[in-house]
C-alpha cells in the first residue's frame, strides 16, 4: 500500500483508534498505581531515564506517550491525513504486544502482574482496529 495515497480512514477505524489510545492512558494509570517501575526492569530503565525519581520518570514517559497517541489521533487519523493509517497500524501493533506481553508475564507470574487488568483492552481494540484496517485495504495481490 502506498502510504501517500491512502484514503482517510473509515470512522469505525477512527473511532477504535481513539478507543486504542484511551486504554492506553488507563494502562498507563494501573502500571503506575501498582508499581510496574519496581517490579519490571524495562519499566524501571525507562523511568530512569527521564528521572532520578522512578515514579515521576515513568509518569512523565506514560504522559508523553498518550499524549503523543492523542496527537496521532487529532493531528493524523481525525482529520484524515495520508499518514494516519500508517500510524494507525503502528499503534495497533504497539499496542497489540504490549497487551499480549502483560497477559504472557501474569501467567509467567502466576497471579497479577501490574497492567495485566487492562491489557484485554489494549489486546481487543488493537485486534478490532487491525481487521478494520485490513478489511479497508482490500485483498492483497500478490
Amino acid at each position: 500500500m502506498d502510504v501517500g495515497s491512502a484514503k482517510p480512514m473509515k470512522a469505525l477505524s477512527r473511532n477504535l483508534f481513539l478507543c486504542l489510545i484511551l486504554s492506553q492512558a488507563a494502562h498507563s494509570i494501573e502500571e503506575y498505581c501498582f508499581r510496574l517501575y519496581d517490579v519490571f526492569r524495562p519499566a524501571r530503565f525507562i523511568a530512569g531515564l527521564v528521572s532520578g525519581n522512578l515514579a515521576g520518570g515513568f509518569a512523565i514517559a506514560n504522559i508523553v506517550l498518550v499524549s503523543f497517541g492523542l496527537w496521532c489521533y487529532l493531528a493524523r487519523v481525525r482529520r484524515g491525513r495520508a499518514t494516519g493509517r500508517g500510524w494507525a497500524w503502528f499503534w495497533t501493533v504497539l499496542e497489540g504486544a504490549n497487551g499480549a506481553n502483560h497477559l504472557i508475564l501474569a501467567l509467567n507470574t502466576g497471579g497479577y502482574f501490574p497492567g495485566a487488568a487492562t491489557a484485554p483492552l489494549l489486546l481487543g481494540f488493537s485486534l478490532c482496529l487491525g481487521v478494520t484496517l485490513a478489511r479497508a485495504e482490500g485483498p492483497r495481490r500478490l
